[in-house]
């Protein structure tokens, strides 16, 4: 029983029936189908078991990893399994995609098709982040979820730009397709998908494990920023038909990173890979330096690749350093004139933009209006990079003057232009001043 039929009723492992609705969607597993169990919609996911190597053996993993229960909110996580039919078929329920959350793969292409109600046509709805920090808020949401995974001693093993869902609006992420997640160094025939799979996979040497999923996660990264494959360039495009072999030789054997620095002969190529060449001259040093060292050193040697704590604080900087300028330009500072040690400047109007240094990092952050920082900015041992706790705003009764708001729970002191710390509790706010000096606790801040 591959497939299932509308009205068709489900038995669930522990008692009730799932309902088919309709299908949502095929892959190369099995059917995923809108079902109705206890009231309530889910997504049913029905495997097709002759394309699986060891059916029991997946069967009794998803069983352990919906007792374990997802790592975080950020997982669209296995609830319950069906019973096995007579044909030993079998599938599980999940929650639906929320509203407001799109394919990774859309965005990618910038868009998704939609039949539109009146003329029953297709459509093309543009799909593209609302703003650069939800873009790199989604960025850091994604590197999240793998540590919390990889911390809970699980890979995903098939990451791929099918895995997640994401609204664009906010950054949030939810990762799917996690049927395939086991215990690090288990695995149950999936190998990966072409252009996402590590070099030892594609030769065949090595089996997806956490290792393998942090080049598979660099490549994803890659692809949201620079919206190209990190390994397509004139070496690959030469070869007009990709065969597996010539798969095998640029993603496994001979794979060469478009940027390598010791090695131009996979240099993107000019009309082919134009997103590439326009991002790589806006991003900073330092995020181009880690994807060089995740897709040479990494290339190679496993254990040199990025760990998702180091890509979290390179994103997080990467955040910080984004600067909104009243005359519409938004960039990061890697963009902007640099005045000096503390001030950059807009190279569109002029506007000039002090900077404020924090005592835990070796950077500064530009202040603007609007501007945020976060919990683990300011407090060393959180975690936290979705709480604001402060933001830079105008005061009501006085405009054009900025001050910064204390949007946490925890009351600070800052220095006033009397040079007297007084104390701001939380909702408070305080001037902003050349000289101004913040303490935070265990942090310490300065203009």
């Amino acid at each position: 029983m591959i497939e299932l039929e509308i009205g068709q009723e489900v038995e669930m492992e522990f008692g009730g029936k799932a309902k088919v609705l309709s299908v949502i969607g095929s892959g190369g597993q099995g059917i995923v189908y809108l079902v109705r169990f206890n009231g309530q919609k889910w997504a049913l996911k029905w495997y097709d078991i002759n394309k699986m190597a060891k059916p029991s053996a997946f069967r009794k993993n998803l069983q352990n990893n919906i007792n374990d229960g997802p790592p975080s909110n950020k997982f669209l996580w296995p609830k319950y399994l069906t019973k096995e039919a007579e044909d030993g078929t079998f599938g599980y329920i999940m929650e639906l995609k929320p509203e407001g959350f799109d394919s990774f793969v859309d965005i990618l292409n910038t868009y998704k098709l939609e039949i539109d109600p009146l003329s029953g046509r297709a459509v093309k709805r543009p799909v593209k982040f609302n703003t650069l920090s939800a873009m790199v808020t989604c960025v850091i949401n994604i590197v999240n979820a793998f540590r919390q995974l990889h911390r809970a001693g699980k890979s995903y093993q098939d990451l791929n730009d099918g895995g997640f869902f994401i609204n664009v609006n906010t950054g949030a992420v939810l990762v799917c397709d996690c049927d395939n997640i086991a215990p690090d160094g288990s695995n149950f025939g999936i190998g990966g998908k072409p252009g996402y799979m590590a070099p030892e996979i594609v030769r065949g040497i090595a089996q997806p494990n956490v290792q393998t999923d942090k080049y598979s996660l660099a490549v994803v990264l890659f692809k949201l920023l620079f919206r190209g494959d990190p390994m397509e360039g004139e070496k690959v495009v030469r070869d007009v038909c990709l065969t597996e072999s010539s798969e095998l030789k640029h993603y496994g054997q001979n794979a060469v990173f478009v940027y390598d620095p010791n090695d131009d002969s996979n240099r993107p190529v000019r009309g082919i890979h134009d997103n590439i060449i326009k991002f790589w001259r806006i991003y900073p040093d330092y995020i181009k330096d880690a994807f060089i060292r995740s897709f040479t050193t990494g290339i190679t040697d496993p254990t040199k690749r990025i760990i998702e704590n180091e890509w979290q604080k390179l994103f997080i900087r990467l955040r910080s350093e984004i600067i909104q300028c009243g005359c519409g330009r938004t960039n990061f500072s890697s963009m902007f004139i640099h005045q000096n040690e503390k001030t950059f400047k807009c190279p569109k109007c002029g506007m000039e933009f002090v900077t404020i240094g924090f005592s835990n990092r070796d950077y500064r952050t530009p202040l603007y209006l609007g501007c945020k920082f976060y919990t683990c900015e300011i407090i060393p041992e959180s975690d936290d990079f979705t709480a604001v706790a402060g933001e830079l705003v105008e005061n009501k009764l006085k405009p054009g003057v900025l001050g910064i708001k204390n949007c946490s729970d925890r009351q600070w002191k800052a220095k006033m232009p009397d040079g007297v710390f007084y104390d701001i509790a939380p909702g408070k706010g305080f001037p902003v001043w050349q000289g101004l000096e913040i303490d935070f606790g265990e942090v310490k801040a300065q203009i």
